[in-house]
């Protein structure tokens, strides 16, 4: 007699696979960053932001997928990801692929359907600057990747913002800059502590490149572009006081943070720190704007 359970385990491993590959954990600080822009544009109906929901991680996690099947030669050099699908030989390189491109095909076609064309060809704009532009280009050639390549992270609440309200304003633009200009010092973060993994990989990352020192300084030169940055819409009437109150304290912290790193003898904790802060951050100042607009 045939063993009903016997599938069960490869099945879950399946699953567990394609799931990982859309790298649910960014995928979600993402999606903030999608859905709070529709509250703040307007009042969106529960249909519109599952949809955007549903539409933005298939996007953003076919792109990771994609990612994926593009650094499958590195992925095996790095400790963080030498265990994800293909370098592990859970998955053929081919699928991954095909796997991606469904997921942004499909993520396409119901952005179009259900918000508006806009949207859907914002969503693919982030989709190709971030397998093109960053993972195919920059990543491997400049220490300027994550600043230009960075961009890609950026197209979330354009997203969400068209499929409110059906355009680009002035508003929008500023979020996308507050991500773009957020990016630097959160990834330079992560990439001091983990200088021996990009080295292994060949990746020129800016320690790699410019030196301990010089990405510090430049972490702390984005950090003090972004927070003045985060405080302007507030200056042109699209966000009250509440916010600037919240962005404020919630930046104050982020600079002391980078401060810190630069100050210390051994930069190892408080750069950790400042890249698991930054992700609170990010999610936090976009949680701000949708509860000043709530009380406004």
């Amino acid at each position: 007699m045939s063993n009903p359970t016997a599938g069960a385990p490869v099945r879950q491993s399946f699953a567990r696979d394609l799931i990982a590959l859309t790298k649910p954990r960014i995928i979600s600080l993402l999606l903030v960053t999608t859905i709070a822009p529709m509250y703040v544009a307007g009042s969106p109906g529960w249909k519109l932001t599952l949809m955007v929901f549903i539409g933005g991680y298939l996007m953003a996690g076919g792109a990771n997928a994609v990612n994926m099947y593009i650094d499958r030669d590195i992925d095996t050099h790095m400790a963080r990801t030498k265990l994800r699908p293909i370098p592990s030989g859970r998955m053929h390189a081919e699928a991954v692929l095909a796997f991606g491109i469904l997921c942004a095909t499909t993520a396409t076609f119901l952005l179009a359907r259900v918000a508006n064309v806009l949207t859907a060809a914002l969503a693919l704009g982030g989709f190709y600057t971030y397998v093109f532009i960053y993972t195919r280009w920059l990543k491997r050639s400049s220490p300027q990747n994550i600043v230009i390549g960075g961009a890609a992270g950026a197209f979330p609440p354009l997203v969400g913002w068209a499929a409110v309200t059906g355009r680009i304003d002035l508003t929008a633009i500023y979020l996308f800059l507050i991500i773009f200009y957020w990016t630097p010092p959160h990834f330079w973060a992560l990439a001091l502590n983990k200088q021996r993994d990009y080295g292994n990989a060949g990746v020129p990352m800016a320690p790699l490149v410019w030196g301990e020192r010089e990405t510090m300084r430049n972490m702390l030169w984005y950090t003090l572009i972004l927070l003045p940055l985060t405080l302007l819409p507030v200056a042109f009437g699209a966000l009250g006081l509440p916010y600037l109150v919240m962005a404020a304290a919630l930046g104050a912290y982020l600079l002391l943070g980078v401060v810190r790193v630069m100050r210390a003898d051994d930069f190892v904790k408080p750069a950790w720190s400042v890249y698991k802060y930054s992700l609170l951050y990010l999610a936090l100042l976009f949680a701000a704007m949708v509860v000043d607009r709530a009380i406004a």
